[in-house]
C-alpha cells in the first residue's frame, strides 16, 4: 500500500470519529432535553395534584382559615385588654395624683402664713395686716400660675355666663341700669372655664 493510500484512510478514520463524536453530542442534548421535560411534567403533575387535593378537601381548607382568624382575634382581644388596663392605671394615677401640683404650689404660701403668725410682735396689727396683704397677692399670683382667675365685676354689664345676681339696686340713674354696682362674692375661672360664677347686686 502506497504512503498516499494510507493517509487518505487516516483522514477517512479521522473524519468516522469526528462523525461518532457529533452524533454523541447530538444524543447526549435529546437525553438532557428529555430529562429537563420530564422534570417539568412531573412538577406539573405534582402541582395538578395539590390543587385538585385542596379542591377536593374544602373543608381542611375551611378550617385552616378559622384557625387563623381565631389567632388574629385571640391576639386582638389580648392587645385591647392590655391597653384598657393600661389606660384604667394611668386615670388612676391622674385621679391619685392630679392635684399634686396645685399642693406643691400652694405650699409656701402656707409657709408664709405660718412665719407671719409665729413673728407677730405688733401690738395694733398693722404689720400683721401688711403682711397678710401680701402673702395674699402671693396666694392670688399663685392661682394665676394654675390657671384661676378672678372675675372681673367692677362697673361691668351683668353677664349671666360668669355672675349671679343676688339683689337687685333702684334708684341709682339710668347709667347704673343693668350694671353691677357691688360684687358679694368673687367668681372665678379656671382655663377660662366658670368655676364659681360672682354674686353680685345689679342697678335697677
Amino acid at each position: 500500500m502506497s504512503e498516499k493510500e494510507k493517509k487518505n484512510i487516516h483522514v477517512e478514520d479521522g473524519d468516522a470519529q469526528k462523525a461518532a463524536q457529533e452524533e454523541q453530542k447530538t444524543v447526549n442534548t435529546d437525553k438532557k432535553a428529555d430529562t429537563e421535560e420530564k422534570k417539568a411534567d412531573e412538577a406539573a403533575k405534582d402541582q395538578k395534584e395539590e390543587k385538585d387535593q385542596k379542591a377536593a378537601d374544602p373543608l381542611a381548607e375551611a378550617q385552616q382559615q378559622v384557625a387563623e382568624l381565631k389567632d388574629k382575634y385571640l391576639r386582638s382581644v389580648a392587645e385591647f385588654d392590655n391597653y384598657r388596663k393600661r389606660t384604667l392605671k394611668e386615670k388612676a394615677d391622674l385621679i391619685l395624683n392630679g392635684g399634686e401640683k396645685t399642693i406643691k404650689a400652694i405650699l409656701p404660701v402656707v409657709d408664709d402664713f405660718e412665719r407671719a403668725l409665729a413673728n407677730d410682735k405688733d401690738k395694733d396689727g398693722k404689720a400683721l395686716r401688711e403682711g397678710m396683704e401680701l402673702i395674699l397677692r402671693k396666694f392670688e399670683k399663685t392661682l394665676e400660675s394654675l390657671g384661676v382667675k378672678k372675675i372681673d365685676t367692677k362697673d361691668k354689664d351683668f353677664n349671666t355666663e360668669n355672675m349671679e345676681a343676688v339683689a337687685m339696686v333702684p334708684g341709682m340713674g339710668d347709667d347704673k341700669k343693668g350694671k353691677v354696682i357691688d360684687c358679694v362674692l368673687t367668681g372665678y375661672t379656671l382655663n377660662d372655664k366658670v368655676i364659681r360664677h360672682a354674686k353680685v347686686a345689679v342697678g335697677q
